[in-house]
């Protein structure tokens, strides 16, 4: 990084602690709860940023974020020190803070009567030093001690403040450290903590009685003051915020769920009485008004928890599904469910390609909507050969050219027919549309689609195209990421997602067939499906076996070498027969009958 600095790696326990952050460690990579530059965004996304402790380097792999660097970058980012010598060749000069100084603060009769016109009594107000600038009476001062008794910051207010013709309602004296108000009130035997966004809120819960009444210095957005004040911060068990609730939310309460250790509670809505902070119900309903608010405060729920008894009961075996199309894999698997993540694997040349786009025939055959990624096909090339498979082999021509090759196609009648049939209900991924961070969006235009068109299945071929790689990722780590935010995509929309995953090199095939993925071990951990699709030397050419492995609804699985499966290099189907002349619905009328085409020729023998 630069002679003046070598990365250690407690320097990454430090920036933890700095921050206020919830990690763990998982080999070399210390993995953060939460993005400190992103939060997670919309989606409160965990886990998607980490620091490498042997390198320092970091890395967030939401791609709407991106950040990534050294420790360097994080000391710049978040005021953070690497020691002397850094800060000395960075002009990081942390003298620039006024010094903590003992100062004996006389309060004044307009700073006493302005609190009082707010519902703050006498007491309080000298409680807590409030005092207002000589010869200028309409200037509150709020001093902010810290723990120690020693004045750190100086907040000013204007309290006859009138936007038309002044600049500013509040501002700090320069040079001060933000930290929290009313910390050198509080018991630290009490290791409950109240934490307002205003002064003059914290001191309408003090004046009800409340212990421990604390604001931030700086606003709802403002979070400066977690570093200077995470010690003592985090001596606290549980934290009762009360923030200003507006347009139907409290602000405060997101991002103080991530940075508080202990239990948050969140005083409720009903308890603000329409009002919009503690010091508005101070005056409109009292202070027991304001002391009930805190005293009924409820625990947030933790995520992603319900209460057993107001699940559902459903019948998994009336569960809405997508049959397969191959029977004897039906009666296994019971058909795919919505919400699962089936993964297939094999190894190469042997057909898993096939079998997914056979599977999204199937789908759309039960007026389902597919959604394909191939990230080794051009887009005709997959059209193509789903084509076949919709057309079946009696609707294939197969001819000779001029140099002697087998030839096959489709009639254009037929063409038209079988795209008048998926219009509106096939779509797949468009790889001509080039973009520096195609794979990073993948994610983001499967979501938009399944949303806009209603997708019910979704094929990924395969996951080593899906995700980008560089020279500083972790490959297991972005393959499991990746899985991991498919599997609750699936969730999230009731969909099936087909994932193809290739088989490890030179794998012996004396492995459990799980272990046999080429990744992570968290990849079939995750999905709720695991099938291999596999020859053998001893079979014919046409035949094909598919075992499942894993298979968490219902728990069947396949025996010996599995189901035993047939391909038609004509149609490019797969049967558990040798009979491969299903009909699709793209041939038949109202009526259920069959049409002849325009041309004339018969799709098969009647």
């Amino acid at each position: 990084m630069s002679r003046y600095y070598e990365f250690k790696r407690e320097d990454a326990e430090n920036f933890k602690t700095h921050v206020g952050a919830m990690a763990r460690n998982f080999g070399e990579e210390m993995i953060f709860a939460y993005c400190p530059y992103c939060k997670g965004g919309r989606h409160r996304d965990r886990e998607t940023f980490s620091i490498n402790t042997r390198t320092g380097q970091f890395e967030c792999k939401r791609s709407s974020c991106g950040a990534h660097g050294n420790m360097i970058t994080l000391a710049k980012d978040f005021d953070f020190s690497l020691g002397t010598e850094y800060d000395r060749y960075y002009n990081r000069d942390y003298s620039r803070f006024v010094k903590p100084r003992k100062k004996e603060i006389k309060t004044r009769e307009p700073a006493v009567a302005y609190m009082q016109s707010r519902g703050i009594s006498e007491e309080t107000t000298r409680k807590y030093k409030l005092t207002t600038i000589p010869e200028k009476d309409n200037i509150l001062v709020f001093p902010f001690f810290d723990e120690n008794g020693m004045l750190v910051t100086t907040k000013y207010r204007k309290t006859n403040f009138d936007k038309s013709r002044d600049k500013n309602k509040e501002w700090f004296e320069a040079n001060c450290k933000p930290i929290l108000f009313g910390m050198e009130q509080c018991n630290m035997e009490n290791k409950t903590l109240v934490i307002t966004e205003g002064q003059i809120d914290s001191l309408s819960v003090a004046e009800a009685g409340i212990e421990n009444a604390v604001s931030v210095p700086n606003g709802a957005r403002g979070f400066t003051w977690v570093p200077y004040c995470w010690n003592w911060f985090s001596k606290f068990e549980k934290l009762i915020v009360f923030g200003d609730f507006e347009k139907g939310s409290m602000t405060l309460l997101n991002e103080l769920e991530t940075r508080f250790p202990g239990s948050v509670y969140a005083v409720q809505e009903a308890d603000y009485r329409e009002c919009k902070d503690a010091n508005e119900i101070l005056q409109k309903h009292g202070k027991e008004a304001v002391k009930a608010a805190v005293e009924n405060a409820k625990p947030l729920p933790v995520r992603r928890v319900k209460d057993l008894s107001n699940v559902k009961n459903v019948d998994i075996y009336s569960m809405d599904k997508i049959k397969s199309g191959i029977k004897s894999i039906d009666n296994i698997i019971g058909g795919f469910y919505e919400g699962q993540v089936v993964l297939l694997t094999g190894k190469r040349g042997k057909g898993k390609s096939t079998l997914a786009s056979q599977f999204c025939v199937s789908a759309l055959n039960q007026n389902k909507k597919i959604f394909a990624y191939s990230g080794e096909l051009q887009d005709y090339f997959f059209k193509r050969w789903i084509d076949f498979q919709i057309a079946g082999p009696g609707n294939i021509i197969e001819t000779t050219n001029k140099f002697g090759e087998q030839t096959r196609f489709i009639t254009e009648s037929n063409i038209e027919k079988i795209n008048d049939w998926y219009k509106g209900r096939a779509y797949i991924y468009d790889n001509n549309v080039l973009e520096d961070e195609e794979p990073e969006n993948l994610l983001k235009t499967l979501e938009d689609a399944v949303m806009q068109y209603g997708i019910d299945m979704v094929l990924i071929d395969n996951l080593m195209t899906s995700i980008e790689i560089n020279v500083n990722s972790d490959l297991y780590r972005a393959q499991s990421m990746f899985v991991n935010k498919l599997c609750k995509l699936a969730k999230r929309h009731n969909i099936v997602v087909l994932l193809i995953v290739h088989p490890r090199k030179n794998s012996a095939g004396n492995l459990d067939e799980n272990d046999e993925v080429s990744g992570s071990a968290d990849i079939t951990n995750r999905v709720d499906v695991v099938m291999t699709y596999k020859g053998d030397k001893d079979l014919e050419e046409d035949e094909r076996y598919l075992s499942i492995s894993k298979n968490r609804l219902t728990g069947k699985l396949t025996r010996d070498k599995g189901v035993e499966l047939y391909y038609d290099e004509v149609s490019k189907r797969i049967s558990d027969t040798r009979d491969f002349s299903i009909d699709y619905g793209w041939n038949k009328d109202s009526d259920g009958f069959v049409d002849i085409p325009e041309d004339g020729q018969l799709p098969f023998d009647f």
